[in-house]
């Protein structure tokens, strides 16, 4: 590929400041260029006046794109697996199932489409009562939306990921920043998206993709006054970033960010005794899977002492030992894990578990345990800082005590997993009620890696995990996060949204009187 890719905004644009696409530390034939002001604020004004058409749309013209968008990207077959190989170093069968994974997700949001449920439907006629109003309540999309693509992820949690799925199914219009970590995978995959466009006849502007490395870009989307809403998956420091800069606009605006987690894992006395090799096994491929670049990546563990703690370790380490290094995804992300890894090091306390490498330049990510007391771990917070990339950090407390004083010490998190016998349960049943209030998934005896596309997932929690817990940015109920509510008050029947209208044309399933039904009134 010799060529220069433009901006996707629905128009051409002559390049400016070059931005070369890198390939494992080295760069490509292809070139972007940092998306400017005027060509920011374009893409926006043509994402605003496509919105209320868009918006508009019924269900079943929503679900016609989203399944148009996933045929597009599975006719891409080989050829987008191989861009995205040589832009990340992940595997040929890894990139096929988030493919597909992805494929599903577009899949099922059509799904949701269709069905139409999802809107909340909620009249209360008044019984026919002079002095009491008609109330009728459903969600409404909340506008452009500005969507940022994630380096982890270069599909699901990308261009057309679970915030841009999310957003098109509630009826937003989409202005993307891709991830120069991937940008012509990026490229190929906005181009099925605006292929899917033309082929369902959506309003020019419904999704536009810009390019740019610079913290400019990114500032320029979310200080936009026309932007109403803020999609991000990355880190700490610039998911807080945007929201800061949200909250500071003359109007503020919902910044929905999932920053990470280092997802603790609790491993309870009795079964640490019966099956304690079994979960250090576990718990090493499940740290070191993806080079540990998984925002549910196990980081944390709380073990209390005992002999088989020291086995259980001894286990660990071996386990982590046989798991070859890893490329990780750009060479930022691989500096940053072992500035973050030689900081822990150093860290009071702090003891190293395995040989402790040096960042050779190859992008290659060894895994790195490390081991704190409980007494060490409660009185230093920077130790529940995640470190993105294969380390894991294990806390010996003291008793069970200690072990409960530890669950109430941590941060929000999105997972927090909890390996016990019912007999652990027993004792421990205090551990399991606070640590909903401390995660957005509670899993028991399994690893917090592989995160199911459902209706019930929630991929989300407390602060510092994410910017606002009651919303997740994985499964159906994401679309929550690009929606509000609108009542219509004492509206004639002709004026309603077919869903909250008497007769009930589009057979939509909504709360009447307080009854759940699909029946015309």
């Amino acid at each position: 590929m010799n060529t220069t890719v433009k901006q996707r905004i629905g128009y051409d644009l002559s390049a400016k400041g070059i931005v070369n696409t890198v390939y494992r530390g080295k760069v490509g034939l292809n070139s972007f260029h940092e998306a400017t002001y005027e060509e920011t604020d374009a893409a926006i004004k043509k994402a605003a006046i496509a919105f209320p058409l868009y918006g508009g749309m019924n269900g079943n013209q929503r679900a016609a794109f989203l399944e148009t968008i996933a045929k597009h990207i599975a006719d891409t077959g080989d050829a987008l697996i191989g861009v995205t190989r040589q832009e990340t170093g992940l595997p040929e069968a890894r990139l096929q199932a988030e493919r597909q994974r992805t494929i599903n997700q577009l899949q099922l949001f059509a799904g949701l489409l269709k069905d139409g449920s999802w809107i909340k439907a909620i009249i209360d006629t008044g019984f026919n009562d002079p002095i009491k109003p008609d109330t009728r309540q459903m969600q409404v999309p909340l506008g452009v939306a500005a969507v940022f693509g994630a380096s982890n992820f270069p599909y699901a949690f990308s261009v057309a990921g679970g915030d841009t799925v999310s957003a098109l199914a509630a009826g937003c219009t989409v202005v993307h920043k891709a991830n120069p970590a991937h940008p012509v995978t990026a490229e190929v995959v906005a181009g099925c998206i605006l292929r899917a466009a033309k082929d369902t006849c959506m309003p020019e502007g419904v999704f536009s993709l810009l390019h740019g490395a610079e913290h400019k870009l990114g500032a320029d989307l979310v200080m936009h006054p026309l932007v109403k809403v803020v999609g991000f998956t990355g880190s700490f420091k610039g998911g807080m970033a945007l929201f800061d800069m949200a909250m500071k606009r003359s109007e503020p605006i919902p910044v929905f960010a999932e920053m990470g987690s280092v997802n603790p894992v609790f491993i309870l006395p009795a079964m640490l005794r019966q099956q304690g090799n079994s979960i250090a096994r576990k718990l090493a491929a499940s740290n070191t899977l993806g080079a540990g670049q998984f925002c549910t990546n196990p980081g944390l563990f709380i073990i209390v002492r005992s002999e088989e703690t020291d086995r259980f370790i001894k286990d660990y380490v071996e386990s982590i030992g046989k798991i070859a290094g890893q490329p990780m995804l750009s060479d930022n992300i691989c500096n940053a894990y072992f500035e973050s890894v030689v900081h822990l090091a150093g860290t009071p306390g702090v003891e190293v578990l395995t040989i402790l490498t040096e960042n050779d330049n190859s992008n290659i990510a060894l895994a790195h345990v490390f081991k704190v007391s409980g007494d060490d771990f409660l009185n230093n917070k920077t130790l529940q800082e995640e470190v993105f990339g294969p380390s894991s950090l294990i806390v010996v407390a003291e008793n069970r005590t200690q072990l409960m004083a530890i669950a109430e010490y941590l941060t929000g998190q999105l997972t927090a997993s909890v390996w016990a016998t019912q007999a652990d349960c027993l004792e421990y049943s205090p551990l399991f009620i606070g640590l909903q209030y401390k995660a957005g998934r509670i899993i028991y005896n399994d690893v917090p890696t592989g995160i199911e596309v459902n209706h019930s997932m929630v991929h989300g929690g407390p602060y510092p995990a994410t910017t606002d817990s009651r919303f997740t940015s994985v499964g159906m109920q994401a679309i929550y996060r690009f929606t509000r509510p609108v009542c219509f008050q004492d509206f004639p029947n002709s004026l309603l949204p077919d869903a909250l209208k008497n007769e009930n044309p589009s057979d939509t399933w909504r709360q009447v009187n307080g009854s759940m039904n699909n029946k015309a009134i």
